[in-house]
C-alpha cells in the first residue's frame, strides 16, 4: 500500500516520496533518509521501507533535491539542505497525522538523521545503516573533480551514467558539518548498524558512532551485507531487526 506524495523542500522545489502504508494495527510512522546520490528507489530505500510497513510501522522516503522524481538541481543542495529537508519531511507527515516517531537513514542518510534527530518533534529512536562518522567521507566520491570546483566554482561530475553538477558550496558545506556533536546531543535511543566488510564506509565509522552516542545506544553487526545492502534479503533483515529494536519506544 504505497502512495505517492509531494511537499514542498525548505529552499522551494518540491520533493517526491512516497508512503509505505502500514498493514494492519498502526505501531507508529517514520521517514528514512537514502543515501548520498541514491534515492527513494533504492533497493536499501525500498526494501527497508516496505519490510517496516509490513510489521506495521509506516515510512516516509523521499528524494532529496534534483534526485529521482524532485525538482530542483541537486547542485543547489548540500547536507545542511538534505538534513533541513529530513525535518520537513517529518513535519509533512505530523501534518498529515501520521506523527514521525522513528527516523533511518542509510549511508550519508545516516549521518542526515542523526544529524535531524534532535529537530524532529516527538522522535522517539533512531537507526543508521552504513553511516559515516562525519559527512565530507562523502568527498571520496568526487575527489577526482575537487580541483575544477574549487577553480571554477562547479564542475559536472558522472554518477551512475548521469551527470550531476557539483558546486563549491556544496563541498564547503559538507567540510564545515560536524557530527560528533550532533551523536551526543541527540536525545533519543540510537541503533548503529554496519557490515564489516563494507568496502566503502569502513566499519571503524560504526565504532566511533557508537562510543559518542549515549546511552540507550544499541550495534548490530550485519556481516555478509555489501553497503548498499543489494544481496538477497539484507535490506529485509536490517528492516526486521529496526522493527524489533525500535517496538518499546514505539509504544512508549
Amino acid at each position: 500500500m504505497a502512495e505517492r506524495v509531494t511537499f514542498e523542500s525548505t529552499t522551494g522545489p518540491r520533493l517526491a516520496g512516497i508512503i509505505d502504508r502500514p498493514e494492519g494495527e498502526v505501531r507508529g510512522w517514520g521517514v528514512f533518509s537514502h543515501g548520498f546520490t541514491l534515492g527513494k528507489d533504492s533497493p536499501a530505500a525500498a526494501r527497508i521501507c516496505k519490510q517496516l510497513a509490513s510489521e506495521g510501522i509506516g515510512m516516509l522516503r523521499f528524494d532529496n533535491l534534483g534526485l529521482g522524481d524532485s525538482e530542483g538541481d541537486w547542485g543547489d543542495g548540500s547536507f545542511t539542505h538534505k538534513v533541513a529537508d529530513t525535518v520537513q519531511a517529518a513535519q509533512f507527515m505530523a501534518d498529515h497525522d501520521m506523527p514521525v516517531h522513528l527516523l533511518v537513514g542509510h549511508s550519508f542518510g545516516g549521518a542526515a538523521v542523526i544529524a535531524a534527530g534532535a529537530d524532529v518533534p516527538g522522535v522517539q529512536a533512531v537507526a543508521t545503516i552504513g553511516a559515516p562518522v562525519q559527512p565530507r567521507h562523502a568527498e571520496h566520491n568526487y575527489d577526482a573533480v575537487l580541483g575544477r570546483v574549487f577553480d571554477d566554482g562547479h564542475a559536472q561530475w558522472m554518477v551512475g551514467g548521469r551527470a550531476l553538477t557539483l558546486k563549491r558550496h556544496f563541498v564547503e558545506d559538507v567540510r564545515r558539518a560536524e557530527l560528533r556533536s550532533k551523536i551526543r546531543e541527540l536525545g533519543s535511543p540510537l541503533l548503529v548498524m554496519h557490515s564489516p566488510t563494507d568496502s566503502t564506509v569502513d566499519i571503524s565509522n560504526a565504532g566511533e558512532i557508537f562510543r559518542e552516542a549515549r546511552h540507550p545506544r544499541s550495534f548490530v553487526s550485519l556481516e555478509g551485507a555489501d553497503h548498499l545492502l543489494t544481496a538477497p534479503g539484507q535490506a529485509k533483515r536490517a528492516a526486521r531487526i529496526i522493527s524489533a529494536w525500535a517496538d518499546q519506544y514505539l509504544t512508549a
